[in-house]
């Protein structure tokens, strides 16, 4: 049995850079965490915007147990790369 196929989840962010990284060393000297389209517009949603997990999942078109799982992931991938001084490279995933 192949996996249920993952639904569309619609982002308004625009990311307006390749990546987010310390000041003072280069891309090559660092670890790199990529952080997902998806993951950034849950964290946007529920962090920066103040949606719940409920708004910002009508806004996405998915659950709020989606939106859970996701910013969940998102969380812990900014948490470490600021924790651990890693360059955070966005990915928009192609469907």
């Amino acid at each position: 049995m192949s996996p249920r196929p993952k639904k569309l989840r619609k982002c308004e962010v625009a990311i307006h850079a390749e990546a987010y990284k310390p000041s003072g060393k280069s891309m090559d000297e660092l670890k790199q965490i990529e952080l997902h389209l998806d993951e950034m517009e849950a964290f946007r949603l529920c962090d920066a915007e103040g949606l719940t997990q409920e708004e910002a999942g009508e806004r996405m078109g998915v659950s709020r147990g989606t939106v859970q799982r996701i910013v969940t992931v998102a969380r812990k991938k900014v948490a470490t790369s600021m924790a651990k001084g890693y360059a955070i490279i966005f990915v928009e995933d192609e469907e």
